[in-house]
């Protein structure tokens, strides 16, 4: 199977080196405490062209109280595309399943079908609790779970009850169904037992951040036995930063002058609130990777490095090589059972640019040879 490509638009605002992690969510312009590009309409439709234009089949929408709304966002960025998809991010604590609905549904409907769906259960409790979410950590999940059952429901039934410890309908009925049938796909992540146990339940695609090849391994295959007890099978979507070279040493170069400025102090700021406030399990096994391979210049594999997860959250894993490199380690990955591969970096717009370019017309030939070989040995 082919793989399907995703990348993501930096609603925060773009930027080619690191410097400070969070910006002042109380300014009009607080991207620039970030970024030195500015989230504007222009440039998330230069980027999302960018990514339809170099074969990414999907762009996320991140959500989040440093990001513009993703529903908006994408509802303004479906008129200047034509085939890519928009994985719509957003939290169950915020939207009401029947609501969220409704606007999957309208976006699906007038972009064609090209609506998907990421449910994101959420990792910070002070984030969190700034916009009113005080549900402890597992509960979120166990609604989580309650959510996106709804939701399935609402795009594939009519008028039906449901009564759960988290959401009550009555008579539910959701008029604009998806162009998409039977719905869009839902994608879910959770590295914690309780996000796991919701994935296999009730996503479709389950979400990993990279982590080394055989760890990466180990967890795709705990999350297939787990699935495979609750009769199901999921799709899977891994995620990386890229940073790509002519030469392989060029690539190491650039990658370490995108953290060449920042300072030592928002290092350890940034893995003290890993250690002592971050509920997340998949920041803090980065965070661990990471300090394990410290000796060896946050190398995790070939062409793999943890460098980026002194100071980013999250997807902060990098592929770092030539574009056959980078080719050939995101094919060693998909050989695990990923799908789904999301690809992004700094900056946005030149980096999706040289994927497009140079990164998927090799994976897309390297496929096909394979393919070939394949058929050749059946025959």
């Amino acid at each position: 199977m082919a793989i399907d490509f995703i990348t993501m638009l930096p609603t925060s605002g773009d930027r080619a080196l690191i410097g400070k992690l969070t910006a002042d969510p109380s300014r009009v312009d607080a991207w620039r405490d970030i970024s030195d590009r500015e989230p504007s309409l222009a440039n998330l439709i230069s980027i999302v062209q960018a990514a339809e234009k170099g074969g990414f089949d999907a762009t996320l929408l991140p959500t989040g109280n440093v990001c513009l709304d993703s529903l908006v966002t994408a509802s303004a960025l479906i008129s200047h595309t034509e085939k890519i998809k928009f994985l719509f991010a957003a939290r169950p604590g915020f939207t009401a399943p029947a609501v969220f609905a409704r606007q999957i549904g309208t976006l699906d409907y007038l972009s064609g079908g090209r609506a998907l769906i990421n449910v994101v259960t959420g990792k910070s409790p002070a984030e969190l609790a700034a916009d009113g979410d005080f549900v402890p950590h597992d509960a979120r999940y166990d609604r989580t779970a309650e959510f996106i059952h709804v939701l399935k429901r609402l795009f594939t039934e009519d008028h039906f009850d449901h009564e759960g410890d988290y959401y009550q309908l009555r008579n539910a009925s959701l008029f604009y169904k998806s162009v998409q049938k039977p719905r869009p796909l839902i994608y879910f992540g959770g590295a914690s037992e309780a996000g796991k146990r919701a994935a296999v339940k009730e996503a479709d695609v389950y979400m990993l951040w990279a982590e080394s090849l055989d760890l990466t391994r180990e967890r795709i295959e705990e999350v297939k036995a787990l699935a495979a007890l609750e009769n199901r099978v999921l799709d899977y979507s891994i995620s990386f930063q890229v940073i790509l070279g002519d030469t392989e040493e060029e690539a190491w170069q650039r990658a370490h002058e995108i953290i060449r400025h920042v300072d030592p102090s928002v290092i350890a700021r940034k893995e003290s609130e890993v250690t002592i406030k971050d509920e997340s399990i998949g920041d803090r096994r980065l965070q661990k990777l990471m300090n394990e391979s410290r000796a060896n210049d946050f190398q995790i594999g070939p062409n793999v490095w943890a460098g980026l997860t002194q100071v980013l959250g999250g997807n902060s894993i990098a592929l770092v090589g030539t574009p056959d490199q980078v080719a050939d380690r995101i094919l060693e990955y998909a050989d695990l059972g990923f799908t789904k591969v999301l690809l992004r970096g700094l900056p946005f717009l030149d980096t999706i640019t040289a994927i497009g370019r140079d990164v998927i017309p090799r994976v897309r030939e390297k496929e096909k040879a394979r393919q070939r070989e394949s058929d050749s040995q059946s025959a």
